[in-house]
């Protein structure tokens, strides 16, 4: 492995702190990416790549191997987000020819949420017993299993619902955000902790900016 990509290769110390190449570069890419998601911006979806990739390498040697695997999955759904995003049906674009906010139904969410749960019981118990199966790529126990999967899940859905532009996208992450905030300091990566505590206030910023652009949505004529 390149040594830029080892969480031991550190770039800089501050008040103590040892930060490395990939924590400091995974955070910058994945901040910006998540600002301008919040401002309904595609040019996030080709930045979250560059993010997605550094984060891969950077869970996997603090053992969160759910998140490890979650990036696997950020790195196709970007590329569909992307698509999908500049290349909507004619019903479902913007003045901007580019795909419109909209809400979710309530039975999906509620079956969405019912999922989520048994999901997380199931990713949890693999998590917990990676390292017995698999030792050879897995060398130590997965830190948080459950909680860590619960993240992981939480992730997954609200990165459906971002995808197809759904406000209650970040309702979801500001959960998940809440959550992994708690996870990274105590993993002892405090600088994405302190991201992720940043995520909280950019998820609120998202479903307040969504949601006003889509109330705007009722004083403009259909897309050509």
């Amino acid at each position: 492995m390149p040594e830029f990509l080892r969480v031991e290769t550190i770039f800089f110390t501050l008040l103590g702190y040892p930060m490395s190449y990939l924590e400091f570069f995974g955070v910058l890419t994945g901040a910006v990416a998540v600002w301008l998601s919040a401002r309904a911006n595609v040019w996030s979806w080709p930045l979250s790549l560059v993010g997605i990739v550094l984060s891969f390498f950077l869970f996997f040697q603090v053992q969160l191997y759910p998140d490890t695997f979650l990036q696997v999955f950020f790195f196709v759904t970007s590329l569909i987000g992307w698509w999908q995003w500049t290349h909507p049906a004619p019903r479902e674009a913007d003045q901007q020819q580019e795909l419109r906010i909209t809400y979710t139904p309530r039975p999906v969410l509620l079956l969405g949420s019912a999922g989520a749960l048994v999901a997380t019981a199931l990713l949890g118990a693999l998590a917990q017993r990676l390292h017995q199966w698999v030792p050879l790529v897995f060398s130590k126990p997965s830190a948080f299993p459950y909680l860590d999967s619960f993240t992981t899940v939480l992730s997954i859905a609200a990165t459906f619902l971002l995808m197809r532009k759904k406000v209650e996208s970040w309702y979801v992450w500001l959960l998940a955000d809440v959550v992994l905030t708690y996870v990274y300091f105590l993993k002892g990566i405090k600088f994405v902790g302190i991201e992720y505590a940043m995520f909280c206030a950019v998820a609120a910023y998202g479903a307040y900016h969504w949601t006003r652009e889509f109330r705007s949505y009722a004083n403009q004529p259909p897309a050509a």
